[in-house]
């Protein structure tokens, strides 16, 4: 009990949220002040937002945790810095609005900012002399990979300058032997994996977004995918980075050793840091052989005990050619089949998996794979089933969990929640969510990665709805602290969730990741407004 009450915080939690609100109930606030605490009025609802400067805001004026805050005293952009910038980028130091539109709003369009430039270098070089500029001249700067990030880290809050990896996109080396990438952070994912399949690899990491999202970007944000059961994450596969700091000092510490253990490993600081710390530049990751045979199973359980029954079963019966078990539930299958108008090859089921296996041995998988059905059929935890051999009947079966997060964006305002549970718990958070909201809601889903603990938790209203949103939050926060769970899984925290750290990280150790953004930031230009709560001094 009083490791719960650590963690839940509430005094911490609720000196973040006088932070967040005073600006918008005191009158002798400031102007700019009052319309930044407005300026993003239901974040997670998929609603368009206005720039602070053109004064949007919510019904009743109030902010929420997840809203942006002030504007922090940065300088503005003058004519001097666009010259310095055109000199040092000829024709890719971008002004034209129109050219800036994508990069100032996010992929769900919840948020948007109000840059009005975007720098797009090609070397470390550049990278470094762009920060140096910006850290003298107290710039502050939004690092942007691919742009696909669902908490608002990858695009600006205010005006930011935007500094684009997309140019960044070489290959600078590939060991055959050893199976070591090394990239720029502007390679996107699904190129790496093409390069690497004609050499018989495969990248450690897959995700839904891998035809946009950048390497660079994916570090930054320790992304997860559906790779993680079989490859771990990021934080084991990634083995070395340069980074350039806030000063524009480089760090180069791209090591393609598997192991060195000469002090601290400085890599780490930067994995999952959303931008905030460093600008990483480039990456050498360890990369596995490509499997010679592929299996996907789309299977029908009757409840999520049993789903819960047959993973077990699949990991002790699969085993090391397991590399994915993922699952959704009947309501996702109806919005794919809804707005995607994809078929579901099965049965209808409360739940469906998805089983990937990967392996050297066709014969040998197919025979572990059958054997594995015959087993879990003959306990009837599973109801139906198909299997897939052939790559595209493969990427069919995939493309039913693949792409739920495309359905969801036709069903209305969508309210996304990327937590971390035990197992068992995974889906007692849908079923609890669903009794709390009631016809609240239009729909409440669940899907995610059964491996990993994570479940994607999707509430859609008809239209954005401030009181659904009051019911959800901090509610769903709560529950999962209550489980010792943890409020991001993989998506980061970013602009929507930092306030909400507090439940799943103790004050010191919050406290401790201020410390380290001082340090490394002092000024506070990197990212700002992003993963760190707002009653942490950011500059």
């Amino acid at each position: 009990m009083t490791t719960m009450l650590h963690r839940l915080n509430p005094q911490r939690l609720k000196a973040v949220l006088k932070v967040v609100s005073k600006h918008a109930v005191s009158s002798r606030a400031p102007v700019e002040a009052l319309t930044a605490a407005r300026f993003l009025w239901s974040p997670l609802c998929g609603s368009y937002h206005r720039p602070i400067h053109s004064g949007g805001g919510g019904r009743d004026g109030r902010s929420l945790p997840s809203s942006a805050p002030p504007r922090l005293p940065f300088s503005r952009v003058t004519e001097a810095d666009l010259a310095f910038f055109r000199e040092l980028l000829p024709g890719r130091a971008i002004t034209d609005p129109d050219m800036l539109e994508s990069s100032n709003v996010d992929w769900l369009k919840s948020v948007r900012g109000n840059s009005e430039v975007l720098l797009r270098p090609r070397t470390t070089e550049e990278v470094s002399q762009i920060l140096r500029y910006c850290n003298e001249r107290h710039l502050a700067v939004n690092p942007q990979g691919g742009n696909t990030g669902l908490v608002g880290g990858s695009v600006p809050v205010f005006d930011e300058i935007i500094l684009s990896t997309a140019l960044m996109n070489q290959v600078l080396a590939f060991d055959g032997v050893s199976g070591i990438l090394t990239c720029q952070a502007g390679c996107v994912l699904e190129t790496l994996s093409g390069y690497l399949e004609e050499r018989d690899f495969i990248m450690p990491l897959d995700l839904g977004a891998k035809g946009s999202c950048h390497i660079g970007g994916n570090v930054a944000t320790n992304a997860g995918g559906l790779r993680l059961l079989r490859y771990g994450s990021l934080r084991g596969t990634v083995l070395g980075l340069e980074v350039v700091l806030a000063d524009g000092r480089v760090l180069n510490c791209l090591a393609t050793l598997r192991k060195d253990n000469t002090g601290y490993d400085l890599k780490q600081l930067f994995i999952g840091s959303e931008g905030t710390l460093g600008v990483i530049t480039a990456v050498s990751i360890l990369c596995p052989r490509k499997p010679k045979a592929v299996n996907v199973a789309f299977l029908g359980c009757d409840s999520f005990h049993n789903l819960l029954e047959t993973f077990q079963c699949c990991r002790g019966m699969l085993g090391e050619i397991l590399s994915a078990f993922e699952f959704l539930d009947a309501s996702c299958m109806g919005l794919l089949e809804t707005h995607l108008k994809l078929t579901n090859p099965i049965t209808e089921c409360p739940f469906y998996i998805v089983i990937e296996t990967a392996g050297s041995n066709a014969e040998h998988d197919e025979e572990k794979l059958h054997n594995f059905l015959e087993e879990v059929m003959s306990k009837s935890f599973v109801i139906d089933g198909t299997v897939a051999t052939e790559d595209v009947k493969v990427k069919a079966l995939w493309s039913l969990r693949e792409r739920v997060t495309e359905a969801l964006t036709h069903d209305g305002f969508t309210y996304k929640y990327d937590i971390s549970l035990p197992v068992e718990k995974i889906y007692q958070m849908v079923t609890d969510m669903r009794e709390h909201l009631g016809d609240r809601a239009k729909n409440v889903v669940g899907y995610g990665h059964v491996g990993d603990g994570n479940l994607h938790l999707n509430i859609t209203s008809p239209s954005k709805d401030p009181a659904l949103l009051a019911a959800i939050e901090p509610y769903v926060y709560e529950w999962t602290s209550g489980v010792a769970g943890s409020v991001s899984a993989e998506h980061g925290l970013g602009l929507k969730k930092r306030n909400y750290i507090y439940y799943s990280k103790p004050q010191e150790a919050v406290a401790l990741m201020g410390d380290i953004k001082s340090l490394l930031d002092p000024r506070g230009i990197l990212n700002p407004y992003k993963t760190l709560p707002d009653d942490i001094k950011q500059h």
